[in-house]
């Protein structure tokens, strides 16, 4: 841990991090996939898909390593779209540790925010199907800015919202794009070892540490403060 000042707010990603979207945006995937008179994909394998946003996603579902004219692309995502907004939320659950988790960092006076690279009209609907959406003061989404994760952007913009330095703000993520853009907003970060980082190995990543669950997270959390109030 290289962390020194204490941590005053907590900024998560949502897919991979808070929850298993997977067994939704693979039902959507099919359906589109069935729609196109495409064979569907094993939902473990669409799985590794997860991380660089939709219009990856279907791509790969699509035809894996190959390019796609950019009409037909758009055509797919169109109908990915339409299956989506029916499925989001369906059987989207919380990681283990999750609730837990956040309940600790509320008990603590944390506030929390949710960046993630999702759409709005996706994000909202889901964090409130679950039951996360109290825990949350806003989120910051795909298309809320000009920019997206790995961009430094949308955490800079988290933090002014929550009127905390991005040193004292804690971003927890799932993926290299989480790593880079905590790097590069100036903020710490800690990585699930759980979630969608397209198969890769999250210990190869530049974070502060790797937290099992949540709940880890926040006792490392308290260890941190209790050190830099000492």
């Amino acid at each position: 841990m290289r962390q020194t000042l204490p941590i005053h707010s907590i900024t998560l990603d949502l897919d991979g991090t808070l929850l298993d979207t997977v067994p939704d945006l693979a039902a959507a995937a099919n359906a589109m996939l069935s729609e196109l008179v495409l064979p569907g994909r094993p939902e473990q394998e669409i799985r590794n898909f997860v991380g660089r946003g939709i219009d990856h996603l279907v791509l790969r579902c699509l035809c894996p390593g190959a390019p796609l004219p950019a009409a037909e692309l758009a055509r797919a995502v169109a109908i990915y779209y339409r299956h989506y907004a029916l499925a989001n939320g369906r059987a989207a659950r919380p990681f283990p540790g999750v609730i837990r988790g956040l309940d600790a960092f509320r008990r603590m006076n944390l506030k929390m925010a949710v960046v993630t690279n999702k759409a709005k009209a996706f994000t909202d609907p889901l964090l409130v199907a679950t039951g996360l959406a109290p825990y949350f003061e806003f989120a910051v989404c795909g298309d809320t800015l000009a920019e997206k994760k790995p961009h430094p952007l949308p955490l800079i913009h988290a933090c002014e919202r929550l009127g905390t330095r991005p040193g004292s703000n804690l971003h927890i993520g799932d993926s290299k794009h989480d790593a880079a853009a905590a790097r590069a907003a100036g903020c710490p970060v800690f990585c699930v070892p759980y979630g969608y980082n397209e198969g890769a190995d999250v210990r190869k990543l530049d974070c502060d540490a790797i937290v099992a669950t949540l709940e880890e997270a926040a006792g490392m959390i308290s260890v941190i403060n209790a050190v830099a109030a000492a």
